[in-house]
């Protein structure tokens, strides 16, 4: 399965081709479009290039990164030619604009957060940290995908206790596997369902701006 992916790009009004900047790849959740992810990210413009990405199959009156055969079970076949399109956007667009490959973050809300968990797990120092709110990682990408995390990847998942779709022992699996692979989780259990809230909102913008500061002044973690 062949195709290009369809995205926006938001650059910092300073933006100088001969300086580098963080970037957030952000990727929204089934049945929504990239224009949800940059109204969600609007507030990190100032600091980060940003690029959201839309999903390339068509559900309902928005777009999907892949369908399910049930909850939990990816059809494998869409995903792993997801997985394989954002790869590869993300090399290009690490070429074509000045972004730091040091600070290379990607931020998904439901499908976007189990993209943002596979792509962390196998591209390895390509990507420096994730936020992951309200996913899960498909079994087959833990027993079959080549999982070679950046070391000092650090990793932002979030889950609500209310939520109807993936339930919150979903988020307690998530951050426990990341647990096994970074020493940089921050696992963030909240009250609410499937969604993103205020409270929310706040935690994962201070989580980004705080971790590409940190990275900037110390890029490649000798004082962790």
């Amino acid at each position: 399965m062949n195709y290009s992916l369809t995205y926006e790009v938001r650059l910092p009004s300073n933006y100088n081709t001969e300086q580098q900047y963080p970037v957030i790849f952000a990727l929204h959740g089934m049945g929504s479009d990239e224009q949800d992810m940059l109204r969600l990210m609007e507030p990190l413009q100032s600091d980060f290039i940003i690029v959201a990405v839309r999903g390339p199959i068509g559900q309902g009156s928005g777009y999907a990164y892949f369908q399910i055969k049930s909850i939990g079970n990816p059809v494998r076949e869409l995903f792993d030619a997801s997985v394989q399109g954002l790869q590869q956007l993300i090399v290009d667009l690490s070429a074509k604009y000045a972004i730091d490959p040091a600070r290379r973050y990607i931020a998904g809300f439901s499908q976007g957060a189990i993209m943002a968990m596979t792509l962390s797990l196998i591209m390895g120092d390509a990507i420096k940290g994730i936020v992951a709110m309200s996913g899960y990682i498909p079994q087959f990408v833990k027993d079959e995908y080549k999982i070679k995390p950046n070391s000092e990847l650090s990793v932002f998942i979030s889950h609500g206790d209310q939520d109807h779709l993936f339930p919150l022992q979903l988020g307690e699996d998530n951050a426990s596997f990341f647990r096994e692979q970074t020493n940089n989780v921050t696992y963030v259990p909240y009250h609410g369902g499937h969604q993103v809230t205020p409270d929310l909102y706040q935690q994962f913008q201070q989580w980004l701006r705080t971790d590409a500061k940190l990275t900037a002044e110390d890029p490649k973690g000798l004082n962790s």
